[in-house]
């Protein structure tokens, strides 16, 4: 299968998996969230020194455990006469032997149970997640999400303080409120899967790195929940979603619409992986949103050409979406079926619904659909103003980019 996760090296991958377990083993026994991730923090850069170079211990996670606890122990013996009581439980557990008491149980989910914890706001559940779960500095947390490294840094800050006034025990929650939460952690991962697969801002279309790290985050849910069939249709998603990126621009950088692309560069052993999860996925009679989005996805690699796509099946199954799940972008994409299937007319009678709702006034995605089946219909001048309002709403430059030249054809 094709590497997914992109070029790191090998002492890069392991630190990555084994940060979030070595976070959760302290948490668990420390229950202070915000000092055990510095000090995991530091421990992951100090391997990251010593073991190119003295060679990877015999057993990693164990070295990682020990040397967070010491770095712990020295955050708490400079608060000791604030904390007496944690600092002599830390020096009591860091006498003993390094390697004790380091669980084989992952707790990488609990972890980002505790990421997505409700007392955050969406944004703080996202960097918070990076940092702690996928093991990304702030640095190239803030980097991703083309903010300064300050902005980024206050946020994760703030989010740490949140959980720790919250109170939350680092457990993970049972029945309802498990599911709930799981609901949180799968949208957390799908909106920075989104954010790296088309960029909201800046001068690239994508940013590749963050949507294989949700690739990456989200493998590592499904392999603890193997079963949920939200998690593997979220899982297939993404993959047969990321299976298009190198079809998606041209060399210099330029978008290239679905329809337009070369399929034959499209990764095909994600193609084949992501189908076999959706088809699993839809064995249980209980159909989510992601499963259906995945099912979507599928018949889109499924086709051939962009002329022998099942625009029916693709129209039914954003239909049942949208009743499960509703949503102004799912009505904006059951337009476009809706258009392949009976007509652009018929497309441009369904966005009507959307002009009531507040949440797409003046975006960039809607007047860029309209002004696609305006100009399906032959109406140009009115196709050719849709696309530059479209351009002008948009803070991708990549994007822009694209529906100007779409303007610009019409006008020429």
């Amino acid at each position: 299968m094709s590497d997914s996760t992109g070029p790191r090296t090998g002492f890069e991958d392991l630190l990555r998996e084994l940060a979030p377990q070595v976070l959760g083993t302290l948490v668990r026994r420390h229950g202070q969230f915000e000092g055990c991730e510095d000090a995991v923090q530091e421990a992951v850069l100090a391997a990251s020194v010593q073991w190119p170079a003295e060679g990877v211990p015999d057993n990693p996670r164990g070295w990682l455990v020990a040397v967070a606890s010491r770095r712990l122990i020295d955050q708490m013996r400079s608060e000791h006469a604030r904390r007496e009581r944690e600092s002599a439980l830390a020096l009591e557990q860091a006498a003993e032997p390094a390697e004790r008491d380091v669980p084989d149980a992952d707790d990488t989910l609990v972890l980002l149970f505790l990421c997505c914890h409700p007392a955050l706001t969406a944004a703080s559940q996202t960097a918070l997640t990076l940092r702690a779960v996928g093991g990304l500095t702030t640095a190239e947390i803030a980097r991703a999400f083309l903010v300064p490294e300050a902005t980024m840094a206050a946020r994760i800050s703030r989010a740490k303080q949140r959980i720790k006034a919250a109170g939350s025990a680092f457990t993970l929650p049972e029945g309802a409120e498990r599911e709930e939460r799981l609901r949180v952690v799968l949208h957390v991962l799908y909106l920075i899967f989104n954010e790296g697969y088309t960029a909201s801002s800046g001068g690239e279309l994508s940013r590749a790195g963050l949507a294989r790290e949700a690739i990456r985050l989200v493998r590592m849910v499904h392999a603890q929940l193997p079963e949920d069939g939200e998690v593997r249709g979220l899982l297939a998603l993404m993959l047969l979603t990321h299976a298009r990126r190198d079809a998606r621009t041209t060399p210099s950088g330029d978008l290239v619409p679905l329809d337009e692309q070369d399929r034959s560069a499209w990764d095909r052993d994600l193609i084949d992986e992501g189908t076999a999860l959706v088809k699993a996925s839809l064995a249980d009679p209980t159909l989510g949103p992601y499963r259906l989005q995945a099912a979507i996805a599928a018949t889109h690699a499924s086709a051939a050409t962009a002329g022998e796509t099942n625009w029916q099946q693709v129209y039914a199954l954003y239909l049942v979406l949208d009743r499960i799940a509703p949503n102004p972008m799912v009505t904006l994409n059951r337009a476009i079926a809706l258009a392949e299937v009976e007509g652009p007319e018929a497309g441009l009678a369904l966005l009507t619904v959307l002009d009531e709702d507040e949440r797409m006034a003046g975006h960039h995605r809607l007047l860029s659909v309209r002004a696609h089946l305006l100009e399906k219909t032959g109406d140009t001048s009115g196709a050719y103003e849709h696309y530059r309002r479209a351009a002008k709403a948009t803070a991708s430059l990549a994007e822009r980019r694209y529906l100007e030249s779409r303007a610009s054809r019409l006008k020429g």
